[in-house]
């Protein structure tokens, strides 16, 4: 099976130039392909992994992938898909941002794989030494207004305004093209549905600036917005995104974002985001239809993105979590996995001092008066670390202190509250 074959079979393609083209085109040579990320947040979301993936699949069949860095459009904000202006960073920060997206890419892409090592390129290179007259006189004349406003990500803004700052990202992408296609014999770009305008533009300016019967071969690709089978959007929770970045999104939360996929997405989630062949999800397919309530591919499709986005280690930490929290047993964990298994839950900080844990319920606002604490302890609603406990008289020791620094209080069968000590 060939990479286009590979790709459809996963329903990896929404548009293509030319396909029977391409295919010819990649058969017959190893070819340098980009994708853009433009360093917007100082971390890619979980939004950015098709088109990142598509560049490691790509170089598994034996072609070159480029990673561009948008350090010069990130100054300027892609219209595509939005109904109002980014707010515009300064450069200090578009480059800060530029330097811990291209951290992340370093861990899904091979830097050091011989000659079709992947590369990693900022378009702020040739971008930022373009003078407004170049810019005019030799890119801007290949553009007619025409030709721009009906593309959509034009379309889509003149309803709520576009400035001409935004309107020109369409021609500063497409010289990124042009100026890969001649540095780097760059031949084909892809990216999200949203980009196809901008892509064709580029091959477009490609052609237009060669000499009279130059001929070029140049392609694109574009891979399907990502929709959930809910109708809500993919990517966001009640917490926000779902970070690349660990600190931002723990390998736990990561994990368990994973786990939870909705039945009907996950076996479109398995073809989209993993390299396992289509046999092996078609298995897992089966185990879906015939044991729902053992989770496999839900388990196999988290095992398989935390893996890659985090690490080995970091796969076997969010498990070790996710199995404490289920069993009740918080006593296996360590310091580093509470902090990361209780995230989100409320915090209270207190000193090492021996305290009766009717009045700790009390002080942590885990009930509300030392009469309804009592009444809580008294009722088998306290859990100490997992364990119950019913002793009216109880003090906390070090004894309840994980690593010396935290206690998990459970009140009643969800509400947890973390108690970290000084």
């Amino acid at each position: 099976m060939d990479i286009i074959q590979d790709l459809e079979s996963r329903g990896l393609i929404q548009q293509m130039t030319d396909g029977a083209g391409l295919k010819e085109h990649l058969a017959e040579n190893e070819v340098t392909l980009y994708c853009g990320f433009d360093p917007t947040a100082d971390s890619l979301h979980i939004g950015h992994l098709v088109p990142a993936l598509m560049l490691k699949r790509f170089q598994q069949a034996g072609h070159r992938p480029v990673a561009l860095i948008g350090g010069g459009t990130g100054m300027i904000g892609d219209p595509s898909g939005r109904t109002s202006e980014r707010q515009l960073n300064d450069v200090e920060t578009v480059n800060y941002f530029a330097e811990e997206i291209k951290k992340q890419l370093a861990k899904i892409l091979d830097f050091d794989q011989g000659k079709n090592s992947a590369v990693a390129r900022n378009n702020a290179e040739w971008l930022s030494q373009l003078t407004v007259i170049d810019f005019l006189r030799d890119i801007g004349k290949h553009f007619g207004i025409n030709y721009m406003l009906a593309k959509d990500s034009v379309q889509s803004r003149l309803e709520y305004g576009i400035s001409f700052t935004e309107f020109t990202y369409m021609i500063l992408q497409s010289y990124d093209y042009m100026n890969l296609f001649e540095k780097e014999n760059c031949t084909l770009q892809i990216g999200g549905s949203d980009q196809w305008g901008n892509i064709t533009a580029g091959m477009e300016l490609i052609r237009r600036t060669r000499k009279d019967g130059e001929q070029v071969n140049v392609f694109g690709l574009t891979v399907p917005l990502i929709t959930k089978a809910d109708g809500t959007k993919f990517g966001k929770t009640a917490g926000g995104a779902i970070w690349l970045d660990p600190e931002k999104t723990t390998p736990y939360e990561f994990y368990q974002f994973w786990i939870n996929t909705d039945d009907r997405d996950v076996i479109k989630f398995l073809k989209y985001f993993t390299f396992l062949s289509i046999e092996e999800i078609d298995q897992l397919a089966e185990t879906l239809e015939e044991a729902p309530e053992k989770r496999l591919p839900h388990i196999k499709l988290a095992e398989e993105l935390t893996k890659l986005v985090h690490s080995e280690e970091a796969l076997e930490q969010a498990k070790r979590i996710s199995n404490a929290l289920f069993s009740g047993d918080i006593k296996q964990l360590n310091g580093a996995e509470i902090k990361q298994g209780f995230k989100d839950v409320p915090t209270v900080q207190m000193q090492k001092d021996a305290k009766p844990l009717v009045e700790l319920l009390v002080e942590a606002n885990i009930s509300s008066s030392k009469r309804q604490a009592r009444e809580d302890i008294k009722n088998g609603a306290i859990y100490i670390n997992g364990e119950r406990q019913q002793d009216l008289q109880y003090e906390l020791s070090d004894a309840d202190r994980i690593d010396d620094q935290f206690t998990i209080i459970r009140r009643g069968k969800k509400k947890y509250f973390l108690i970290e000590f000084n």
